[in-house]
């Protein structure tokens, strides 16, 4: 028993010795390979931050910055752990090959995702429209508080958050409310035929040009749109600015109404074209 102790000792003893022995090689690797990931760190905080204020500096649009420098972050980190392990000793060939096997496999099963990644790419590029603009896109109409990597996010005018993938997004039309500074609305009264049509235009051009949301430039119209069985359809087509567009569609039709009333104009229908936010 003795003899078998002593052998076991003295194998761990060797054990022991070989490993502060490779740990004594190996030393120097490691001690430079952790001081060029600390030191690396430190440099990617430094100039993620220096590229943010250079963004905000001149003025660049939002959701571009947050996009680019988070992909300059990443890139940098993915450069410094491939100098990391290279450091190290580590194969880098093959550990690359395996990266790339790895995102293919994970590519394939995330298409969606990846189509959605791209889509938000190509609005963040082109920019079909920006954070506060009104959009109507996939059947949902609302004002766009968020552009993300994978989704963009809408809130409607009764304030439900509607999330759109930036996949389906992209590739679909889009109406931007927001890019022209006026916005032209077209208000449908259906009267009688026994109505002056001359007397009834002259009255909705009276209350167009009492209203201080309608705009002169471009001049509003109210022309007749349609001789259906039983009404006379009367469009009416005020301009506005877009933040007035919504309140203004509201007093015209409130004003023309009352209008209408005195002048003793029978009123069958209103279509108003709903105004989007």
């Amino acid at each position: 028993m003795e003899k078998k102790e002593l052998h076991y000792i003295h194998s761990f003893a060797e054990y022991v010795d070989q490993f502060i022995k490779l740990l004594i090689d190996y030393s120097p690797k490691l001690i430079s390979a952790l001081v060029i990931l600390f030191i690396g760190l430190y440099a990617i905080r430094l100039v993620n931050r220096l590229v943010r204020r250079i963004m905000i500096k001149r003025e660049f649009d939002t959701t571009l910055s947050a996009f680019l420098a988070d992909s300059l972050l990443w890139a940098m980190r993915f450069l410094l752990f491939i100098t990391f392990i290279s450091k190290l000793g580590i194969e880098t060939s093959s550990f690359v090959a395996i990266l790339g096997a790895i995102g293919l496999a994970v590519g394939l099963s995330l298409q969606g995702s990846l189509s959605n990644f791209a889509g938000g790419v190509l609005i963040i590029l082109f920019k079909p429209f920006k954070v506060g603009d009104s959009i109507e896109a996939q059947g949902v109409t609302g004002t766009v508080s968020e552009i993300q990597i994978f989704v963009t996010k809408l809130v409607t005018g009764n304030n439900q958050t509607i999330f759109i993938p930036n996949g389906i997004l992209s590739n679909g039309v889009i109406t931007n409310f927001s890019l022209g500074k006026n916005r032209r609305a077209n208000l449908l009264f259906n009267i009688s035929y026994d109505t002056n049509i001359k007397m009834a235009k002259e009255i909705v051009m009276q209350v167009l040009e009492n209203n201080p949301k309608v705009l002169k430039t471009p001049a509003p119209a109210v022309v007749v749109n349609l001789l259906t069985d039983t009404a006379i359809q009367l469009a009416i087509q005020p301009w506005a600015k877009n933040a007035d567009f919504g309140s203004m569609c509201s007093d015209v039709l409130e004003e023309c109404k009352n209008a209408f009333d005195q002048a003793g104009i029978a009123i069958q229908s209103i279509v108003k074209e709903a105004p989007k936010k």
